[in-house]
């Protein structure tokens, strides 16, 4: 955090501002694409290892249609009943992947990564060429410094893609894998598959040329990623811009985007990215998230709380209110008081401090 950042501050406490950097710090790290926690997993475990951790109480579990339900829930933006749902549809049935699938989305969108990847890696062992669930799990690994594993699971999307798995001329594995069938790593691994990152380029650069008589969104997103892998964040622009021409109301594109933009330190562009996937799909929680980053780093430190709020209040909002504190992203919370630190007011900042989201949104004039 720079000193722009701390002018007029309330607080002179140096360990205080130490905490609120490292956060601050953490949060631009995982800005591009992020809550990646769940209450009762610490971000140091492999959330593979661990599990999947089920709501508590949940109100949905041996409801029959609970799939369909949860997947009406999804397209309308409620993501908080829809993870309860999906959940309940995973429950009844363990084998399915689809259900799988969608409740890994969907947590993403939730801003809960470790959820997400849990579960798309769930789906993929039940179906290993499901090519959407390759994409997302390349996503959330992304997003959770897992360079090396989103290099694999893209490097998969490829291999088992009916239009381009001929250009890997019978590669099986990524260069240096040692095991071609072992089971794909949800904990960084320093060292292991250092080129796997220009190598999985080349190849999504390969399939584009090889596909240069139409745009595949998909391959575009793929290289998308693996540009902001790599830092070349206008080369993702481009990606991500070029996958919008085909798919423009497409709300993750946009949220993606936006933060490729935040990345390449274009915030007001990343603003502009961040509304249209909020126009397309208002209940998105980790663009609402992202989009309040972005207003911090405008020094708009009103209007990105004002966004975590909103952010919090809708995750809040599912069936039952017992659950409302562990659905409420810890991610947010300590965006939140990252702004509230900002804006000169000790009390709304200890209000942040102990949680209490119904005095924060009367403080703001936002409806609870």
């Amino acid at each position: 955090m720079t000193g722009n950042y701390i002018s007029g501050c309330f607080i002179s406490d140096t360990e205080f501002w130490d905490k609120m950097q490292a956060e601050w710090e953490e949060l631009a790290r995982r800005n591009w694409l992020t809550e990646n926690e769940q209450a009762q997993i610490p971000s140091s475990v492999s959330p593979h290892e661990k599990g999947y951790y089920f709501h508590t109480d949940n109100p949905y579990k041996d409801l029959p249609n609970a799939f369909e339900e949860g997947l009406k829930k999804a397209r309308e933006g409620d993501l908080q009943n829809a993870v309860l749902l999906l959940e309940g549809a995973v429950l009844q049935d363990p084998q399915d992947s689809e259900a799988w699938q969608v409740l890994g989305t969907t947590q993403a969108e939730n801003e809960n990564e470790q959820a997400a990847i849990v579960s798309l890696q769930r789906c993929l062992e039940l179906h290993p060429n499901n090519l959407p669930a390759l994409m997302a799990l390349a996503v959330s690994l992304t997003n959770t410094g897992m360079r090396n594993d989103a290099c694999e699971a893209l490097f998969c999307w490829l291999r088992h893609n009916p239009k381009y798995k001929h250009l890997l001329k019978g590669k099986t594995h990524l260069m240096g894998s040692p095991n071609s069938q072992r089971r794909m790593s949800t904990a960084p691994n320093v060292g292991r598959h250092e080129s796997s990152l220009p190598e999985v380029k080349e190849l999504f650069l390969e399939a584009v040329q090889h596909n240069s008589d139409s745009v595949d969104p998909d391959l575009q997103t793929g290289l998308g990623v693996l540009y902001n892998l790599s830092g070349e964040f206008n080369k993702a622009v481009e990606a991500f811009n070029t996958a919008l021409s085909v798919r423009p109301e497409d709300y993750l594109l946009w949220n993606r985007l936006g933060a490729t933009l935040a990345n390449g330190d274009r915030s007001k562009e990343a603003v502009e990215a961040y509304t249209r996937a909020l126009e397309l799909q208002p209940g998105f929680i980790r663009s609402r998230y992202n989009l309040g980053i972005s207003c911090i780093n405008l020094g708009a430190h009103r209007e990105a709380a004002s966004n975590f709020l909103t952010a919090l209040s809708l995750q809040r909002k599912s069936r039952s209110r017992q659950q409302s504190h562990q659905v409420m992203s810890g991610n947010i919370w300590a965006a939140l008081r990252i702004a509230l630190s900002m804006m000169d007011q000790p009390e709304l900042f200890q209000a942040a401090n102990i949680g209490d989201l119904d005095l924060l949104m009367r403080a703001f004039n936002l409806d609870i």
